[in-house]
């Protein structure tokens, strides 16, 4: 059978996209990896197994994509997005299961072990310990870009809304570049420094905020004719995925030190082709394996295992120290297999009780066809 024309209407007709449950899978794996005991042992062997944190910036390529997609179909179906309807949706994906995580490591690093970290609690709770300064509360060190997500999604969609659409390009185009310049400490050669207020250090570090909007412009891209057929030739043969995954995993063996400014730009610009190869032809060459059912399952309750890995972790160490198991090589697949189950469970009960009341928010937008263009 001869396979469907790629089109710019095929693309906007789509309506899941086959292959991120599995792109969810390989973010989530390379987390899961960053903080096994062993990878410190592989590291110095390669730097490559230096960087499963760049799972976490994977995940931001994504979040900045899909949310975007949304926002922009929303808006082409019903003439409107909503932003009230938006962050309802929001808050029950996110807020439910994060505070049960923050309350849970509170209570053990508060009361249980007696530390004296109270006055930083609330920072948690308001999505800002990405500028905490100092020691994290146990379990919690992996907020930060939960709090990096979060205020994109306070900000991007009023922005968008409220930006003229021949302008929304060189507004992300711009804010990418400042995420950037400000990893190359360009602002502080001009007498611009970081803020200090009571815990906080207000800065932009790492570029964290740029694979997030990098997402963000693929999506707007994509969904404009021109932008799709300037995308076509690089993102549309069938192995085009797996080519720009084979780039990146060069690109992070090959660069030395830490992933600042211009190499962290390689890597996200890679991270972002390959994100459109997958979502502009569902037949691509990785769809078989990232369409299977076990690796797509883990994709799909992968938020829990990023919120609940750190407390598998510690259970696995200290049940194998318990029994008197030495080593570190059953840890690894222990304690991933441990957070899928907790992640599993809890995504069928306490986190299906608040997402049955998705579709019965506030914000709801009347639909109507968009004026027709003069």
């Amino acid at each position: 059978m001869t396979p469907a024309p790629i089109t710019h209407d095929r693309y906007l007709a789509t309506r899941h996209f086959g292959s991120l449950d599995g792109l969810r899978f390989i973010c989530i794996a390379a987390v899961i990896w960053h903080h096994a005991p062993n990878r410190a042992a592989m590291s110095d062997i390669a730097v490559f197994f230096s960087r499963g944190h760049v799972g976490v910036d994977f995940f931001f390529v994504l979040s900045g994509f899909l949310i975007t997609t949304l926002l922009l179909r929303e808006e082409t179906a019903k003439g409107a997005f909503s932003l009230r309807a938006f962050y309802w949706r929001r808050i029950l994906r996110i807020i439910p299961i994060y505070f049960l995580v923050v309350s849970i490591a509170a209570f053990y690093a508060l009361v249980i072990k007696g530390y004296d970290q109270l006055a930083i609690l609330p920072y948690y709770y308001l999505f800002l310990s990405n500028f905490l300064v100092g020691e994290d509360i146990g379990f919690l060190s992996i907020t930060w870009s939960l709090a990096v997500e979060e205020q994109y999604y306070m900000l991007w969609p009023a922005l968008l809304l409220l930006t003229p659409r021949r302008w929304i390009v060189t507004v992300l185009v711009v804010l990418i570049a400042i995420n950037v310049l400000a990893a190359l400490e360009v602002f502080r050669l001009i007498g611009i420094y970081p803020i200090d207020i009571a815990h906080l250090r207000l800065q932009i570090t790492a570029a964290t905020y740029a694979p997030i909007l990098m997402g963000s412009l693929a999506a707007i891209l994509l969904h404009r004719p021109a932008g799709f057929a300037a995308l076509r030739p690089l993102t549309t043969f069938r192995g085009a995925a797996l080519v720009w995954f084979i780039a990146l995993l060069v690109a992070l063996a090959a660069f030395p030190g830490a992933l600042e400014g211009l190499p962290n730009l390689v890597v996200h610009s890679l991270m972002t082709l390959m994100l459109i190869s997958l979502v502009i032809r569902e037949d691509n060459a990785m769809a078989p394996v990232m369409q299977l059912r076990p690796i797509a399952r883990v994709g799909q309750v992968s938020y829990g295992i990023y919120l609940y890995h750190l407390f598998a972790l510690a259970i696995v160490n200290k049940a194998l120290e318990i029994l008197g198991i030495p080593g570190t090589g059953w840890v690894l697949p222990l304690y991933f297999a441990l957070a899928i189950v907790i992640s599993e469970i809890s995504f069928r009960t306490y986190e299906a009780w608040f997402m049955q009341f998705r579709h019965n928010g506030p914000g709801r937008v009347n639909p109507h066809p968009p004026k027709p263009a003069e």
